[in-house]
C-alpha cells in the first residue's frame, strides 16, 4: 500500500470513529437505541459515503447521485451518524434523537431528513426497493449505482429472496449489496433462529456474484466496491463479517446490546474508548 493509500485509509478510519461517536451521541440523547447493528455497520457506511459513492451533501437530490438503501432500517443510527458527519445536515440535529417531533425517527424517513432515499424498517423491503432503483438506472442508461446494507437477521424475510431472484433476472450488475453479518439479532444468534447457511452458496444459487470480507477492514471494503460488478451481468453481494457493537469493548458480540438501553457509566466508557481510538489514528 502506498503512503497516499495508507493516508486515505487512516482518513476513513478516523471518519468511522467519528461516526461511532455520533451514534453514541444519539444514544445519550435518547437514552436508548439500536446501537449494536449501527456500530457493526459503521465502517461500511463510512467507506461508501466518504470514498465510494457519488453524492453532493449540499445538493442531496442531485439527479446523478448514487443511491443508498439501508434495508435494515433499525440500524438508522448508523445512517444518521454518517449523513451528519458527511455534511448533509448540522450535527446538532443528532441531539434531538428520541425527542418528540425529531427529524430522526426510529426508522429512516425520506420526508424528514436530507440524504435518506427511501423509508425502510419493514424488514425485507429494502432490497426490492433498491432493485427498482437499479433497474430504473439501467432503463435510463445512466451510470448511477445502487448500494444496499442489509442485516443478516433480516434474511429470514422471504421477500428478500423474491427480490434477489428479480435482481438476478434483470441482470442488475449496477448494484452492490453488503450483508452486515454480525451473527446476532434481537432474539439470539441468527444461525439458531433461522439459519441460511451456507450463505454464500445460497446467494450464488439465486444468480448473484458473491464475495466475503472482513466488514471492519476498510481496504477490503474499498476493494469490493472498486470491483463492482464482480461478474458482468450479475448483481454483486458482499458478505461482510462484522462484530455487533464494534468499538465498545463492554458490548462487542453481546446480543443484549442489539437494542441498547444505556446507563450513564456505559456512555462514559463508550466515549472514553472512542476518544482513545481516535487518538490512536494519525492521518
Amino acid at each position: 500500500m502506498s503512503s497516499t493509500q495508507s493516508a486515505d485509509v487512516k482518513r476513513l478510519q478516523k471518519a468511522a470513529v467519528e461516526v461511532r461517536k455520533n451514534i453514541v451521541r444519539m444514544v445519550r440523547a435518547g437514552k436508548q437505541g439500536h446501537g449494536g447493528g449501527a456500530l457493526s455497520a459503521a465502517d461500511i457506511l463510512t467507506t461508501l459515503y466518504f470514498e465510494v459513492m457519488r453524492v453532493r451533501p449540499e445538493e442531496p437530490k442531485w439527479p446523478g447521485r448514487d443511491r443508498f438503501v439501508l434495508s435494515a432500517g433499525h440500524k438508522c443510527l448508523a445512517l444518521y451518524a454518517t449523513l451528519a458527519e458527511r455534511g448533509f445536515f448540522d450535527k446538532s440535529v443528532l441531539d434531538t434523537y428520541g425527542a418528540m417531533k425529531s427529524r430522526l425517527p426510529g426508522h429512516p424517513s425520506m420526508h424528514k431528513l436530507p440524504g435518506v432515499e427511501t423509508n425502510t424498517g419493514a424488514l425485507g423491503h429494502g432490497l426490492a426497493i433498491a432493485g427498482g432503483m437499479a433497474l430504473s438506472a439501467k432503463i435510463d442508461k445512466t451510470d448511477i449505482k445502487t448500494y444496499v446494507v442489509m442485516g443478516d437477521g433480516e434474511l429470514a424475510e422471504g421477500s428478500n429472496w423474491e427480490a434477489a431472484a428479480a435482481c438476478s433476472m434483470f441482470q442488475l450488475d449496477n448494484m452492490l449489496v453488503f450483508v452486515d453479518r454480525n451473527g446476532l439479532q434481537i432474539g439470539g444468534r441468527t444461525v439458531d433462529i433461522m439459519s441460511y447457511e451456507p450463505l454464500a452458496e445460497r446467494w450464488a444459487a439465486f444468480g448473484w456474484s458473491v464475495r466475503e470480507i472482513d466488514g471492519h477492514d476498510i481496504p477490503q471494503i474499498l476493494d469490493a466496491a472498486a470491483s463492482m460488478p464482480f461478474e458482468p451481468g450479475k448483481p454483486s453481494v458482499v458478505i461482510a463479517n462484522t462484530v455487533k457493537s464494534r468499538g465498545l469493548s463492554f458490548a462487542e458480540g453481546k446480543v443484549e446490546y442489539h437494542y441498547w438501553k444505556a446507563t450513564a457509566e456505559e456512555l462514559e466508557q463508550a466515549e472514553r474508548e472512542l476518544a482513545e481510538a481516535e487518538r490512536s489514528i494519525s492521518v
